[in-house]
């Protein structure tokens, strides 16, 4: 397993972007946590806090389409780093102006969304560029998988350090300062600088006019649901079985069984259908949600909510190979800010989703979401088996070899400085 990552990190610029890239999303992947403590501590409520976090977490589902077909457009460098800079500074007027005027916190806050820069999707638009061959490119979208379950594990550590060694301000201006150098170290990379997106066919509608990428979307919408809906369920089985302590226990077991998975499937070789295999990765996924339904005690239940993470990071490795295949010419960024966006909206649906089902029913009810949830991401993959499954090239509008350059069954990657 080990030897398949080492192989990937030793090509040139790859561990800088990597690494470059989780530093970059730092500020994003600490907002929600970072604005909660900064409200409390001038003194707000936890409606306020929440509101604010809500505001964010909007802003930034509207920001990374847009932010990611600007890329596509005028290149990385020209977006990445401005879009970094204007979020941090609109983070740091929220951190000295606090909460006295509301609009201008929420004005705030919503800039700072908005303005994220989509640092995901340009990684992602980068690895073919930069690694070449195609099996290469799938053990580092597995690789990016797992190190996301890494940034969204430390990410929280880090706030809570910075605000118990300094205050909550402290660590909104330094975790959004890590992040405009984060954002830099890509930019100001040669491939970053190099890579230029394909000729589009001008669209409205952009990479959503692929049928592919739809079917996609509409999966991993529920996806997302079923996140959320566990994070809320998780909540009153603490509460029952030893409280926040349990709790913690459960998201930490979630993100340790993604990377678990992750590391596994990136460590060897897949033949066959991408589409294929994604439908097994999610049924899988489903299927591993329901066991949390019986809720035994706090040991087993921390190991059921393993065994629920397990096919999270596969299953987005493989969606990944699968956007890369069927987003439109000259739109790839904005497919894969697609993706983020369909992905984070469908967590912010299942929290608000779970909240009544639990009241009404409890926490197992609560549990029963995530496994239908997973039943329904899988029927949207069975319903479009056929535009998934569709050559690479052929489910585009615009006729372009940026996909499928050797006209290949399987996907091929572009090279030089296509993405």
């Amino acid at each position: 397993m080990a030897t398949g990552y080492l192989e990937i990190l030793r090509a040139r610029h790859a561990t800088r972007l990597l690494v470059g890239t989780l530093v970059g999303r730092l500020p994003n992947a600490t907002a929600a946590i970072a604005i909660v403590l900064f409200v409390r501590a001038e003194g707000g409520s936890y409606s306020l806090a929440g509101a604010l976090a809500a505001v964010y977490g909007v802003a930034n589902a509207v920001g990374q389409p847009l932010l990611g077909r600007l890329v596509d457009l005028r290149g990385q460098p020209r977006v990445q780093l401005p879009a970094a800079v204007v979020s941090a500074l609109a983070m740091a007027a929220f951190a000295f102006l606090g909460t006295d005027r509301l609009w201008l916190a929420h004005l705030a806050v919503a800039a700072a969304g908005l303005f994220t820069p989509p640092l995901e999707g340009g990684l992602r638009a980068l690895w073919p560029h930069v690694l070449g061959e195609e099996e290469r490119v799938h053990t580092a979208y597995a690789m990016d998988a797992v190190a996301q379950e890494v940034m969204f594990t430390v990410g929280p550590l880090l706030v809570t350090l910075c605000t118990s060694l300094w205050s909550a301000q402290a660590a909104l201006l330094v975790l959004n300062g890590i992040g405009v150098l984060g954002a830099l170290s890509v930019v100001v990379s040669p491939p970053s600088r190099a890579w230029r997106s394909e000729p589009r066919e001008a669209h409205w509608l952009g990479a959503l006019r692929s049928s592919g990428l739809l079917a996609l979307l509409g999966a991993f919408l529920f996806v997302g649901i079923a996140l959320g809906s566990i994070t809320v369920a998780s909540v009153p089985y603490a509460d029952a079985h030893g409280g926040d302590a349990v709790y913690g226990w459960l998201m930490a077991a979630l993100g340790l069984g993604a990377l678990v998975g992750g590391g596994v499937y990136g460590a060897r070789r897949w033949t066959g259908s991408p589409a294929r295999r994604l439908q097994a990765l999610v049924a899988l996924l489903a299927v591993c949600y329901l066991p949390l339904t019986l809720m035994p005690g706090a040991v087993w239940m921390v190991l059921l909510s393993a065994l629920a993470g397990v096919f999270l990071a596969p299953a987005l490795a493989c969606a990944f190979v699968l956007v890369d295949r069927h987003a439109p010419a000259g739109t790839v960024t904005e497919a894969f800010s697609w993706l983020v966006t369909t992905f984070t909206v469908g967590a912010s649906v299942g929290t608000g989703l779970a909240g009544p089902v639990v009241e009404a029913g409890g926490a197992r009810w609560g549990f029963v979401v995530p496994g239908l949830a997973g039943g329904v991401s899988l029927l949207v993959l069975l319903v479009t088996t056929r535009v998934l499954s569709g050559p690479a090239g052929r489910v585009v509008v615009a006729a372009s070899s940026e996909n499928d350059p050797n006209r290949a069954v399987e996907p091929r990657f572009s090279s030089g400085d296509r993405a």
